[in-house]
């Protein structure tokens, strides 16, 4: 949901996100959303209507997940266009999964040599 930003709500744009999620990780079992009916429609037209599941609570735990990236989003104010706000998340999103070890998690060691792996690996991805 990070690498997939739109200006609208309506039918379209959730149809372009669900389809280009799940042309990405495949039908899910489940889907839990909000209880816009863009998405509702959306889901009719696809013939997934049945997966949608927007239930009082069952929206937390993907709200809590995300509290990350709406603080990363309170930086993002700059940007002007949608276009370079997806593109910076798009390639901010994987080189903060890289480099992002959880320090508390391992020995000091163990994350200095984690840490300089992945940075030579860098170093080497930019100088091809």
């Amino acid at each position: 949901l990070e690498s997939v930003v739109t200006k609208r709500r309506n039918k379209r744009a959730a149809l372009k996100m669900l389809r280009k999620l799940m042309r990405r990780y495949g039908q899910p079992e489940v889907l839990v959303t909000d209880r816009f009916v863009s998405y509702k429609a959306a889901l009719r037209e696809m013939g997934c209507d049945h997966l949608q599941s927007c239930g009082r609570w069952l929206n937390n735990r993907v709200e809590n997940s995300h509290l990350p990236f709406r603080r990363r989003e309170r930086a993002m104010q700059r940007f002007r266009r949608m276009r370079s706000l997806q593109k910076f998340v798009a390639v901010h999103a994987s080189v903060f999964n890289h480099f992002n070890q959880d320090r508390s998690l391992s020995k000091r060691d163990h994350f200095k040599q984690n840490r300089t792996a992945a940075l030579a690996e860098w170093r080497g991805l930019c100088a091809a």
